[in-house]
């Protein structure tokens, strides 16, 4: 059996004109300065190409944190950096106690900080490439076919058909199958336009957790059934 965790490019983080999901373990493996991302309020940006563009110190709190849910930096309601009342000089100023970054503009008033065209970095639509899941779930998915097992890691709003896509990472052929779950001592066909949740395979985690159980020792499996016609996606 293998674990599989996902790495993806930029190519496939739209599916059929929706936003793809992320889990955090996918978010954190892009933790370079070169290959950055962070989550803010369930949104995935891709920052890299803004720091590259903007090389320096104001950039240095984002490289440090690469990789993370930054969402604590911002206020939930205005979607703007958060501010505090500085203690010495009773003023309002950005809260930033990893320092100040890039688009925050400076505690002190200064005729070079200019504000009109500035579209900061966090509201910049060009750097969201998804969204975070709200609850990452693992599966084991059963190749009938082979007797072989893997164990994936997916978004609880996926369908079952985005699913696949992952899954075709550890088997090109993940379109020649009948994805089917046992339900009622009878392997019934997956709907693949509809999530876990909708085809009746409920998030059972928080039952684990309740009772501190391993919930990768109870995994969901589903079957997948060989089809003959190896189509590959």
């Amino acid at each position: 059996m293998t674990m599989a965790e996902t790495r993806p490019g930029e190519s496939d983080t739209k599916q059929q004109g929706r936003s793809r999901f992320f889990t955090p373990r996918e978010v954190a493996t892009h933790n370079l300065a070169t290959d950055c991302w962070v989550s803010i309020n369930h949104r995935v940006l891709d920052l890299s190409r803004l720091i590259e563009e903007n090389p320096g110190v104001l950039v240095q709190p984002l490289v440090l944190h690469a990789g993370e849910d930054i969402s604590h930096w911002f206020d939930a309601d205005t979607e703007d950096v958060k501010y505090h009342i500085d203690p010495d000089r009773n003023l309002s100023v950005p809260f930033t106690p990893y320092g100040r970054f890039l688009h925050v503009p400076p505690p002190d008033p200064t005729a070079q900080w200019r504000t009109a065209d500035l579209l900061p970095w966090w509201r910049d639509p060009q750097y969201v490439v998804g969204r975070l899941t709200k609850k990452a779930r693992w599966l084991e998915i059963v190749n009938v076919l082979t007797q072989q097992s893997h164990s994936l890691e997916v978004c609880c709003e996926e369908t079952l058909a985005e699913i696949q896509s992952r899954y075709l990472r550890l088997n090109a052929h993940a379109g020649s199958y009948t994805w089917k779950h046992l339900e009622d001592d009878e392997f019934v066909p997956l709907h693949m336009q509809r999530t876990l949740d909708e085809n009746g395979i409920p998030d059972e985690s928080p039952i684990f957790e309740r009772f501190d159980m391993d919930e990768q020792q109870f995994k969901p499996t589903l079957h997948i059934y060989f089809d003959d016609d190896l189509t590959i996606m």
